[in-house]
């Protein structure tokens, strides 16, 4: 039997920020995880160099039933806070895109900065260690593990989502708001590329790795960045960006020369070289490949001096507003994270604690909160880790 202050239940990024910042207050505090090393999804994340946050986090950059839960967490230790705590650790650091921030060096000096803190902390980190269950028989929660009993005021459920199921995720934190009557929003996978149906795969496959600057949207919701052709269907940042978004049945719309107006392009190219082929004047507009590809899909073929303008609008159309259908996404085993998760309405924005199971917080990835591509996910780890570890 182990007798703790605070368990948290998951070395990832939430939950080694909650111990060390429960540890600085002199708590007792308990890691564990049932995998052979702390903190994956920082060690396989940005290529390996962790995408560690993003200079312009804030709360409109967060999907959740509840927009305005996360104000509060993310106010409290924003982006600024980390990079001054990357600083004081001498990790070099660099912008990206779109105010992405990445190590320099390697994802596995965070890791190791956050190990060092709870070190310092006095927060003892157990790894390889299942947890068989959860309870609170009185005003201490009993925790059944594969090595013993824990017996702690306070327990983190911190363990994430089932996204990218080969490092171990799973649903158990999950399980547990739901051993406890917390209410969970259906979980399911997001920033994770789109699948198309069988016949669309066979006729684009000769497109897998080409790769645009696209315009995505669905509905109101729209985001420009690369675009990748797949064997499978299609992925790239923005792709990633919008399947968070996207509703399964229906359409989204990309524009694959969002600099330009297609029609107007291929009008002047008429009038400047009315000999040259429509599948050539495409080709000087997109890749090859995929000026071919548009040209076979709208059985577009002959000379521009040939092709009158409802043509003209018809290959404009297939290039400024494509429409498709995904058949799916690839599911949780590419997902980056997970949308939907354990219900805000159970949960105290300022505290992260179970407004009706005192004690009992949730913080990452397992709640209902889910951050766009680019650093964002990671910042809400550190911000609401931060929160919980001030009153656990």
């Amino acid at each position: 039997m182990q007798n703790v202050d605070v368990l948290i239940i998951g070395a990832g990024a939430a939950g080694l920020m909650c111990a060390i910042e429960a540890g600085k207050r002199g708590r007792s505090v308990l890691v564990a995880d049932h995998a052979k090393r702390p903190a994956e999804k920082i060690r396989i994340s940005g290529g390996g160099r962790c995408n560690f946050t993003n200079l312009h986090a804030s709360p409109t950059n967060y999907l959740s039933q509840n927009p305005r839960f996360a104000v509060s967490a993310l106010k409290r230790f924003t982006q600024h806070d980390f990079i001054t705590l990357v600083d004081q650790h001498r990790i070099g650091w660099h912008e990206k895109t779109l105010g992405q921030l990445f190590c320099d060096d390697s994802a596995q000096q965070i890791i190791d900065m956050l190990l060092g803190l709870c070190q310092h902390s006095g927060v003892h980190v157990q790894l390889e260690t299942s947890i068989t269950s959860v309870s609170k028989p009185d005003d201490r929660f009993t925790v059944g593990t594969s090595r013993d009993t824990v017996r702690a005021q306070s327990v983190v459920i911190a363990c994430g989502g089932p996204s990218i199921p080969k490092m171990g995720a799973t649903g158990f934190g999950y399980e547990v708001a739901k051993c406890f009557e917390l209410p969970v929003i259906t979980p399911r996978a997001a920033l994770v590329p789109f699948v198309f149906d069988e016949a669309m795969r066979e006729r684009s496959r000769h497109l897998a790795g080409v790769s645009v600057d696209a315009t995505v949207s669905f509905g109101k919701t729209r985001f420009r960045e690369g675009l990748l052709f797949t064997h499978r269907g299609l992925s790239g940042p923005s792709i990633l960006q919008i399947s968070s978004y996207w509703e399964e049945g229906k359409d989204i719309r990309v524009n694959l020369l969002p600099d330009a107006d297609a029609f107007e392009e291929l009008r002047a190219a008429r009038q400047n070289q009315p000999k040259q082929d429509i599948k050539t004047a495409l080709s000087h507009l997109l890749p090859k490949k995929l000026a071919s590809f548009i040209c076979e899909e709208q059985k577009l073929n002959g000379r521009l001096a040939d092709t009158s303008d409802k043509v003209l609008r018809k290959a404009a159309l297939a290039i400024n507003e494509w429409t498709l259908r995904p058949v799916g996404t690839e599911g949780y085993r590419t997902a980056e994270v997970t949308l939907g998760g354990v219900s805000t309405k159970s949960l105290s924005s300022k505290t992260m604690e179970a407004t009706d199971i005192p004690g009992l917080f949730f913080i990452g990835e397992v709640v209902d909160v889910t951050g766009h591509l680019g650093g964002f996910n990671f910042q809400w780890a550190w911000s609401s880790g931060y929160a919980a570890g001030q009153y656990v």
